[in-house]
């Protein structure tokens, strides 16, 4: 377990947040999950809570006004030392902006754009907040990957947005590549082809760390959720994806420790 309570260097993903139509509900939820505690947000955007492990600020969850009917998935944010500098490049580079640039109150400067493909991201520039503050422990969130038809062209823009190095699988079955800065891996792009789900197109996925990835899909299933792959084996460690009840899709992962 780790903490982490400095700035980013730009382009790391610095934060998780999930913006629902109930609140309390899935607090409730991700309070049974994770073991998570919530208080108060910021709330430029409206209701909004920060959730704490062990006193550590580790994904933030707000509310949707009531006739906002947008898919509901977690955001990725990537952290920036200036938010308006780099909304204006992900114009430039062929993305959109949706939110801001816009202050939340004393914590930092945000941003919510989508890329060329559509995939909906954050930009957090920090001030008294600098993001996830805890790893390494069951709940806490552990990698971010970028689910799209293909990385050639989408992987292009994140590099000249954030300045990423590009590391790619050379395989002719499995296009994959991950995203480095200064040398250390902080994302990857998963380019999946017609097996991306039509009813969320390109996204980006939050892997959380867990204990026992059967036994936490388990208990999604219980609390109201469901399993979208069953668990299996993977490269990092065993994994699962699974939806809470308003259908935002996650990864729960135990990861397999490095050395």
């Amino acid at each position: 377990m780790t903490t982490e309570a400095t700035r980013r260097r730009p382009g790391t993903p610095c934060w998780v947040s999930l913006m629902v139509h109930g609140l309390d509900a899935t607090q409730d939820f991700y309070r049974e999950l994770f073991g998570w505690d919530f208080v108060p947000g910021p709330q430029p955007l409206g209701p909004y809570v920060r959730a704490l492990l062990d006193g550590k600020e580790v994904a933030g969850i707000g509310q949707l006004p009531p006739d906002r009917r947008l898919p509901i998935a977690w955001t990725t944010y990537m952290a920036s030392d200036d938010v308006d500098e780099t909304a204006e490049q992900i114009r430039m580079c062929g993305g959109t902006i949706g939110v801001g640039p816009l202050d939340a109150a004393d914590a930092g400067r945000l941003v919510i754009a989508a890329d060329p493909e559509g995939a909906v991201f954050g930009v957090w520039q920090a001030a008294a907040h600098t993001g996830t503050a805890l790893f390494g422990t069951h709940g806490t969130p552990v990698w971010n990957e970028l689910m799209t038809r293909e990385t050639s062209a989408v992987a292009k823009f994140y590099q000249s947005v954030f300045g990423y190095d590009l590391e790619p699988v050379v395989s002719a079955d499995f296009d994959y590549l991950t995203l480095h800065l200064e040398n250390r891996p902080v994302a990857s792009i998963h380019g999946v082809g017609h097996a991306l789900p039509r009813d969320r197109g390109s996204h980006w996925m939050t892997y959380f760390e867990v204990g026992d990835p059967d036994g936490t899909a388990a208990a999604v299933v219980d609390l109201g959720g469901h399993v979208v792959r069953e668990p299996r084996e993977g490269t990092s460690g065993r994994m699962a994806t699974v939806a809470d009840p308003e259908g935002a899709v996650f990864t729960v992962v135990r990861t397999v420790p490095q050395g």
